[in-house]
């Protein structure tokens, strides 16, 4: 019944429009509109429920704080995985992902996110290599501090930054507070991840000497 209500309505809006009469449609009837689909999460803020501390071998704990996921400083890597039951109902490729990321101590990545990409796994870094270099680990056997995605930014310690990543079969793109800092092409790119962090896969975060907080992970399908 509420199918056969929007085809008439938006029939009803197409012939006042070509009539020449103004009127304004409902956004989820609009001709040729694409709804995106709806944010999965993928940390409750209240547990780790889903996941698992990776075993790095280090020292450092992983704990929720105040509706934030604690990744704690470790010697020298620390973090958690997604395990496999939870993961099973994600999508495994042509997505976005996207989270809120602090350093909180430290002076090195505070975001090291291993996500699948066709059927291979990559790492978005974020302030590794001393602190500021942003990149994909690893395209073509080359990593975050030495390929066509490495940039940099400052990283204030203490404060929340918004990230967003888009992966397809073709591309990743990258934003980092709604600037877009990566944008390359993959088709013909061998992807991987460095041997130190293959245990994040399928998906996972990681921290290098730096202790992380991280809220608000989310990710969804994306649209053909």
């Amino acid at each position: 019944m509420s199918t056969w209500k929007y085809s008439v309505s938006s029939a009803i809006c197409l012939t006042l429009l070509l009539a020449g009469f103004s009127t304004t449609c409902p956004a989820e009837e609009k001709l040729g509109e694409k709804k995106e689909s709806e944010w999965i999460p993928l940390f409750d803020g209240k547990t780790l429920n889903g996941w698992k501390k990776t075993n790095f071998g280090g020292p450092g704990e992983v704990s929720v704080e105040e509706g934030a996921m604690v990744i704690e400083m470790s010697a020298p890597l620390n973090g958690v995985t997604m395990t496999e039951e939870a993961f099973k109902k994600l999508p495994k490729g042509n997505y976005e992902i996207k989270l809120q990321a602090q350093r909180a101590l430290g002076g090195d990545f505070f975001v090291g996110l291993t996500v699948p990409v066709k059927d291979a796994h990559c790492s978005l870094i974020m302030g590794g290599w001393g602190g500021g270099v942003i990149g994909i680990s690893s395209l073509n056997g080359y990593d975050a501090s030495e390929n066509e995605t490495t940039t940099y930014a400052t990283f204030e310690k203490g404060k929340w930054y918004d990230i967003r990543m888009k992966v397809t079969d073709k591309k990743i793109i990258v934003w980092l507070d709604d600037e877009e800092v990566i944008n390359v092409d993959i088709e013909d790119s061998k992807i991987s991840t460095r041997i130190e962090v293959d245990l994040s896969a399928p998906l996972g975060l990681a921290t290098f000497e730096t202790t992380a907080k991280i809220r608000n992970f989310m990710m969804r399908p994306l649209s053909e």
